[in-house]
């Protein structure tokens, strides 16, 4: 498979909205959950209610995946994940439950690019119902799992999925502001720039991966580094938050150590519903940036180094 086909069977499977830090509230009946499954052609989500009189979340976890793990005899559909891989277990840290896997995930022989994406959506919504577990995070032979670019896929949660992939080849085009570094490298300059991109892409994620990318006008000039890895973006009562690996802070660039910052912060706030910034690196707020910059704060619009 082509890297823009299974591009595209991975961006098909996105959802567009952004996820949400906090649970929504619980319409089903207590007990109820939905186990998800595959439709007998393995291009959709089958979901199967299942009731249960667990109640404790140990209890529960090991239900669920039971349940997610073996089809019932009288349902048409496929188990998610291939019976040639094998699970070794879970730990759970604060809202985020981390499954693992035997090195068998990571193979396209045992797994397709396009069954494992609907496995781990299949994974995610199945355990994410769990009250207190907000996010999973998918491990291969005790290796975080990455894409098929070399990215760590990071934290999943509920509402990045939909639940099939019959919308491959929608994608729309988006005109976005983005600020990059003058050649002084102290002050942001404004870039305009025309995306092609598939529909089920938010478009925080959109803009801070354009911003990686880098600058497409001469006379402008990167402010992140390249190979910096985007790991997560959520949006939340306009807040909008933002996860880096490590590379984030071996920026070497020739600019203000406040410029990477509000070009990340100023761009994203061109989006209404944006009004404040939370950075962290591999999940850590408690980080200081260029031994300047505290990361534990939440960044608004700063239009002062911008253009005028």
């Amino acid at each position: 498979m082509g890297k823009k086909l299974w591009l595209l069977l991975l961006l098909a499977t996105m959802a567009a909205a952004g996820c949400s830090r906090e649970k929504e509230p619980e319409t089903k009946p207590e007990g109820i959950y939905r186990i998800y499954y595959l439709n007998s052609s393995m291009t959709r989500l089958a979901p199967q209610e299942y009731n249960t009189e667990t109640r404790d979340q140990e209890g529960l976890i090991e239900e669920l995946m039971n349940q997610f793990l073996n089809v019932p005899n009288d349902v048409d559909s496929q188990v998610a994940l291939s019976d040639k891989v094998g699970y070794l277990g879970y730990r759970q840290e604060d809202q985020v439950l981390f499954l693992y896997f035997d090195a068998g995930y990571g193979s396209r022989v045992n797994m397709s690019a396009t069954r494992e994406i609907l496995c781990r959506a299949a994974l995610t919504k199945t355990m994410t119902q769990i009250q207190g577990i907000d996010y999973i995070s998918i491990y291969v032979a005790d290796q975080p799992l990455l894409d098929s670019y070399g990215n760590p896929v990071g934290m999943l949660s509920d509402s990045d999925f939909i639940e099939g992939i019959s919308d491959i080849n929608s994608y729309e085009k988006s005109q976005l502001k983005l600020f990059f570094a003058d050649e002084t490298g102290g002050r942001l300059v404004e870039e305009s720039r025309e995306v092609v991109h598939s529909i089920n892409t938010s478009r925080e994620r959109l803009i801070v991966e354009e911003l990686i990318r880098g600058p497409q006008t001469a006379g402008h000039y990167r402010t992140l580094p390249e190979g910096t890895k985007l790991l997560n973006v959520s949006l939340n009562e306009n807040i909008c938050y933002i996860n880096f690996d490590s590379t984030f802070l071996n920026n070497t660039l020739e600019v203000n150590e406040y410029i990477p910052i509000y070009s990340i912060v100023n761009s994203l706030s061109e989006i209404s519903s944006v009004s404040k910034v939370q950075i962290t690196i591999n999940g850590s707020q408690d980080v200081m940036f260029r031994d300047v910059v505290s990361l534990n704060t939440q960044f608004e619009r700063n239009l002062e180094i911008g253009e005028e």
